[in-house]
């Protein structure tokens, strides 16, 4: 426990964060979110973040070592894809009961649940993630993981990240720790190359990232590990050895690159593929780092040769789209990097952006919609639904787009919505994947059914006022109050 805490120590006093540098020393250990509300972590405690960096691993094996509920809250956490293997889409939990507890049983049900994976899949790695309940107990994780990887013969790695240390983000950063401890590092590969660079915090939602592998494909850049996404953990072990790096999202690996860049010297940077522009720019950033790292500076004339060409195409087809959604109002409520980019995309076509969440954003990115938007009244830290809701049905926005927590209050208002976050179904990186955005914006927006909906109920109109309807009473009143209803028209129906 004692080390556990000092890693948390660590990761607080990170000097890559803009925001950590400026606080003062007390501030400085309470880290960078607020703390968690017991009973109210689902979702974003650190053993969460810690699974989500982790998991998109494929062909490693992530055994929770506790209770089964844990598993079963952490597994299926994101839209990752991958191209091969699909182990880690098998769910694999040491079920800590009750009575195990009471017994110090742990440490030795979590050593024969490594066997049993080792025997029945023989993976090149399992990540072991303790939960609340085991690192409370004090399960020696590290010492169980490291006579099972000298028993067995494959890396077993612990990842020291339970939930009541902190929050999705900490988790995150933890995850990064076990990497460079544990995995980075650890193998050599047969062919290190002047092209080769690292793409951190990139989880291949929808198969995204691969729309942007094939323009580095083009280019002859070989992206030598993607740090989750779509990830072997051969090519994580051999990270090392790149010659560059982009990080997509600083606020989960900002320690992992500047690490990486301190002990092997792999410099980075910050940058989004969402959007034409910062698509572009992305790739010129990749071109002119690996040219200073010592490649052929003839990869910078063929990077705009590539730039112009997909750019032409890309605002082709954009072109269908402008009349149809320009001076559409859009309203985000996301966070992290997607709070500028896809501002920033849409707004290059002509979308209205009236308003755009911050709460999982870092000072950069407040800064850089800032410089977008020009007014801070679009900007908020966080809304309420009672306010979302509000914003809406003034009909303040055409669409809404966000994660899938909030898709019943846009639907509850009439108003139309689309996720970006991770459940998508669609992949919305590169240049491919900006036309995909729009065409989804434009097809949400003008779906026949929002006109329909927001027509009021028949039952919610005064009836007109007829001159002439005698009534009886008799014993067939029902009937006859049926038939007198089914012989109406439209006409019979006043104003709404």
């Amino acid at each position: 426990m004692s080390l556990l805490r000092a890693k948390i120590q660590d990761v607080f006093n990170e000097p890559g964060c803009e925001q950590n540098r400026g606080k003062d020393a007390k501030a400085r250990k309470k880290g960078c979110s607020k703390p968690l509300t017991p009973g109210a972590a689902a979702g974003g405690c650190a053993f969460d973040g810690a699974k989500i960096v982790l998991q998109p691993i494929t062909d490693a094996a992530h055994l929770v070592h506790g209770p089964l509920a844990c598993e079963g809250n952490s597994w299926d956490n994101r839209g990752a894809a991958s191209s091969g293997p699909t182990l880690w889409r098998t769910s694999f939990t040491t079920d800590l009961t009750e009575l195990d507890v009471v017994m110090g049983r742990g440490e030795r049900k979590l050593f024969k649940a490594i066997r049993e994976i080792k025997e029945a899949y023989g993976p090149p790695a399992i990540f072991v993630y303790p939960t609340c309940v085991t690192a409370l107990i004090g399960d020696d994780i590290e010492a169980v993981c490291q006579r099972a990887a000298e028993k067995f013969g494959l890396a077993v790695v612990p990842v020291n990240a339970p939930g009541f240390v902190g929050s999705k983000n900490l988790g995150n950063r933890l995850a990064g720790e076990a990497l460079l401890e544990h995995v980075i590092g650890t193998a050599e590969p047969d062919d290190p190359g002047p092209y080769d660079i690292n793409i951190l915090g990139e989880f291949n939602l929808s198969g995204e990232f691969w729309l942007v592998k094939a323009l580095l494909d083009r280019l002859g850049i070989r992206v030598r590990a993607c740090i989750p996404g779509d990830a072997r953990y051969f090519d994580i072990a051999c990270a090392h050895r790149a010659r560059a790096a982009m990080m997509v999202c600083s606020t989960a690996l900002i320690n992992l690159a500047r690490k990486m860049d301190e002990r092997w010297g792999i410099p980075f940077f910050e940058g989004s593929f969402y959007g034409i522009t910062d698509t572009s720019d992305a790739l010129r950033n990749i071109a002119e780092l690996l040219v200073k790292q010592g490649a052929d500076p003839e990869i910078l004339g063929r990077t705009e040769v590539l730039i112009a060409e997909e750019e032409a195409i890309a605002w082709k087809k954009l072109a269908a789209y402008r009349p149809r959604l320009a001076g559409k109002r859009v309203l985000l409520n996301t966070g992290g990097v997607k709070s500028w980019s896809v501002v920033h995309a849409l707004m290059e076509i002509g979308i209205e952006i009236v308003g755009t969440s911050v709460k999982k954003s870092t000072v950069e990115d407040k800064e850089r919609i800032k410089q977008i938007l020009k007014d801070d009244n679009h900007i908020f830290e966080q809304m309420a639904a009672r306010e979302l809701y509000a914003m809406l049905s003034e009909h303040k926005a055409d669409i809404l787009l966000s994660g899938g927590r909030t898709q019943f209050i846009a639907l509850k208002a009439k108003t139309p919505w689309l996720d970006i976050n991770q459940e998508r179904q669609h992949p919305y990186a590169g240049y491919d994947g900006m036309v995909e955005l729009v065409r989804q914006i434009d097809i949400v927006i003008h779906n026949p059914i929002w006109g329909q909906v927001r027509e009021p109920a028949p039952w919610d109109c005064q009836p007109a006022v007829r001159e002439e309807r005698p009534s009886t009473k008799s014993e067939t009143g029902t009937l006859h109050a049926v038939q007198e209803f089914a012989g109406t028209t439209a006409d019979d129906f006043g104003e709404c």
